[in-house]
This record gives C-alpha cells, structure tokens and sequence, in this order.
C-alpha cells in the first residue's frame, strides 16, 4: 500500500498571494466605483459645477452616489494593507517602514477626503432642497459645502493624497527592487523592470493633479492618466506575485512528492 505526503492544502494562499489579492481588488474597486460615480453624478467633472447644482444632483440620487462614494472610500483604504503587506515583501530595514507608514497615511487622507460626502454633504443638500430653508439657511449650507470642499478635498483628499501616493510608489519600488538590509528580497521575488518603470512613470502625472486648483492647462487629463497607470501597475504587480506564489506552490509540492514513502 502506497502513502503520499501531500502538500499542504493552505499552501496557495501564501502571504504574496493574498498581498496579489488586495492589490488588484483595490484597483478593481476603485476604478469600478470612480466610473459609476461619473454616470449618476458627472463626477468629478461635477465639481466644476455651481454649489446649488452639485448639491441638487447629489440630493436627486443620494443613497446610490452615497453608497458609490462609500465603495471609493473603502477601495483608498485598502491602499494601507497594500503598504504594510509590500513593505514585508521588501524585508527589514528603515525604507520598507517608511514606505508602508507613507502608504498608510496616503490611504487615510484620501478616506478622510472621500468620506466627506456621505456624512457632511447629505444635510446641505436636504438644506438646499428644503422648500421652507430660509436664504440665510441656504446661503450657509452653500459656504460650508466650499469650505469642506476646499479644506477635506483639495487640501486633504487631492494634494495630500497625491504627494503622498507618488512618495509611497516611489519608495516601495526602491525598497522592493534593493531589499530590506538584512533580509533581502528573496531571488524568486524581484519587481519586474516592467512594473518599476510602470510604476514611476505614474508619479510625474500624479502630481500634476497639484496644479489643478491653479487652473494649469492639462493638469487633469495629466492626472486621470497617472491614476489609470498606477491602477494598471497595480494589476500588474499583483499578477506578478500570483504568479510566484503558484510557483512556489509546485516547488512545496514537488518536494512533497519527493519525499513519499512508497
């Protein structure tokens, strides 16, 4: 009678593969509820709006577009497991900590700047829909959507978030292509030259979005091309690490077999 060690059957859900997983869910989700954003509620060209139409807009539909925004918000958050896990991916040693502190904050201020509009927006747009509102009501709610428009949005949201995601790409690519001091990237594991150069050619655009409030010509376009690269960076960092942990999965599995007791 033949007995077999097999390998274990958790084996494929190594930490690469679920680290692939986040990466090209985060992507997926994010770029799906960016465009159902843009068919119910124009975004983000609505912006450019008059305060009165944005808020009539949102107050038209506002259980969907709150619950798209909701779906943005947590597609940013994932960016913070996507640090902490790529920083691992990279070893020990002061820039993969760094790269995952800076993604973690490049994560929380783009949630902070998102999150603005299911929680602070529904009032004003109800205020602004109010047959019985009074001008001074009105007038106010309209004030106070510019206010969190320019401090949660531009300031938190937009620049913060775009100096902070090109820091993190930036960093992450160096961290992963060198290795942490002291426990380098493993020889199976190095990001490809496709995916840095993919990834750092993001950045430049990305940042451009810091010259839109300025009215610089081509900022924006500059700015949703640099997204849909680092969202294609990420897919493609993530097919990457499936990749490997399916080959290391047939070397545990090639050793298994080796090692069965006939």
């Amino acid at each position: 009678m033949n007995s077999t060690t097999r390998a274990p059957a958790t084996v494929s859900r190594t930490p690469h593969t679920r680290t692939a997983i986040l990466l090209i869910v985060g992507a997926v989700v994010v770029n799906t509820a960016f465009a159902l954003l843009g068919t119910a509620f124009d975004y983000p060209d609505v912006l450019q709006y008059p305060v009165e139409e944005v808020l009539r807009r949102f107050h038209a539909d506002r259980a969907r577009i709150t619950g798209l925004f909701l779906l943005l918000a947590t597609g940013a958050a994932l960016l913070a497991p996507i640090a902490v896990r790529a920083a691992r991916l990279a070893g020990a040693g002061l820039l993969p900590r760094t790269s995952a502190a800076v993604g973690v904050a490049a994560a929380a201020v783009q949630v902070v700047g998102l999150l603005r509009w299911p929680l602070l927006v529904p009032p004003l747009a109800v205020t602004l829909a109010d047959p019985g509102a009074t001008a001074a009501d009105r007038a106010a709610a309209v004030d106070r959507f510019h206010t969190l428009h320019t401090v949660l949005g531009q300031i938190v949201g937009e620049a913060f978030g775009y100096l902070l995601t090109a820091a993190w790409t930036v960093l992450i690519v160096v961290a992963l292509r060198r290795g942490g001091a002291g426990h380098p990237v493993p020889h199976r594991f190095v990001l490809g030259r496709f995916s840095a150069g993919l990834a750092l050619l993001s950045v430049p655009p990305i940042l451009a979005g810091l010259l839109v409030p300025l009215g610089a010509p081509g900022a924006d376009l500059a700015n949703f091309i640099g997204y849909v690269a680092w969202s294609l960076w990420l897919v493609v960092f993530g097919a990457g690490l499936l990749r490997d942990s399916r080959r290391q999965a047939r070397m545990v599995t090639d050793r298994g077999d080796c090692g069965h007791i006939a």
